[in-house]
């Protein structure tokens, strides 16, 4: 169901923190012209935790509208309260999006049962097709392939977005969803290797600033062109590493500020990138054809 490139698309905002409606549909429609496979809204990237319920709903409609059926619109309806889960895929599902990805519930940290309960009740009452999202280092759980197993049969969970960037941990999550649920790689840096392993994409941050690329590295794996995948990825491994060099998405908003594509706004408790890597973020774009040649 879920394949390719799939941005997980930051909330463009102007200086003093507002959300600029005329960028976001920018950033949509450079998603749609290279190649973008699936857009998710209001996600982790998005900075869904600052968002109001208000904002990530206008988003929504604003994305459901632009993009118009050429593409599936993810929404992010992750919460710590699987009742609120169920309540924020309830209203993306009114408004038109074509699925919903929930983040394991952060801070409260279930055990497995509560995890597999919490994913049963999303399933079975939100109204949308559910890929579940497992990224332990911000999340602080870890959803473990047995648990995946059992959650594999439900009806409504498509996929699993896996963010941890380990060989082993995406075989085992392989073997646990069966045919009945797609894996999705989580993160930029091993991507490739996750898909040359099986996963039918990435949902994917370093999508926002070059969606070609990426686009054109999960085709040329599915494909079967695997040189061409390893040379566009070993192109892309110095973007991978600066894109984490603080944390998400203040890299990836100061890129696309650099590029002219948004304004330069991030909400509290976020800050605009460190001075300290702005020259290498600059040598990097340079690099990549991304920006003219100037000072950050």
């Amino acid at each position: 169901m879920f394949h390719g490139s799939i941005v997980a698309l930051v909330t463009p905002m102007d200086s003093s923190g507002q959300v600029d409606e005329d960028a976001f549909l920018r950033l949509l429609d450079f998603q749609l012209e290279n190649g973008t496979t699936g857009v998710v809204i209001a996600g982790t990237t998005a900075e869904a935790a600052t968002l109001t319920d208000e904002e990530a709903d206008r988003l929504l409609e604003l994305a459901v509208r632009h993009i118009d059926g050429h593409v599936p619109v993810i929404a992010g309806t992750g919460n710590q309260s699987t009742t609120r889960t169920i309540r924020r895929t309830q209203k993306a599902a009114s408004l038109g999006a074509d699925a919903a990805l929930a983040v394991t519930p952060c801070y409260n940290r279930p055990p497995q049962r509560g995890l597999e309960a919490h994913y049963r009740e999303v399933a079975r009452h939100g109204g949308l097709p559910l890929i579940l999202y497992n990224v332990p280092t911000r999340a602080a759980v870890d959803l473990l392939p047995a648990t995946v197993q059992r959650l594999s049969g439900e009806d409504n969970i498509v996929a699993l977005k896996e963010a941890v960037g380990d060989a082993t941990r995406v075989s085992e999550q392989l073997a646990a969803c069966g045919t009945t649920m797609d894996l999705l790689s989580g993160d930029d840096g091993s991507c490739r290797a996750a898909m040359e392993a099986g996963a039918s994409g990435v949902i994917s941050v370093a999508t926002n600033v070059v969606p070609g690329p990426m686009s054109r590295l999960c085709a040329a794996v599915a494909d079967g062109d695997l040189e061409q995948a390893r040379a566009i990825d070993t192109e892309l491994q110095g973007l991978y590493r600066l894109l984490g060099v603080e944390t998400n998405p203040i890299p990836v908003k100061w890129m696309l500020c650099a590029m002219g594509m948004i304004g330069p706004g991030i909400r509290l408790p976020l800050m605009p990138l460190d001075g300290a890597y702005r020259q290498d973020v600059e040598s990097c774009l340079q690099t990549l054809g991304l920006v003219p040649g100037r000072t950050l």
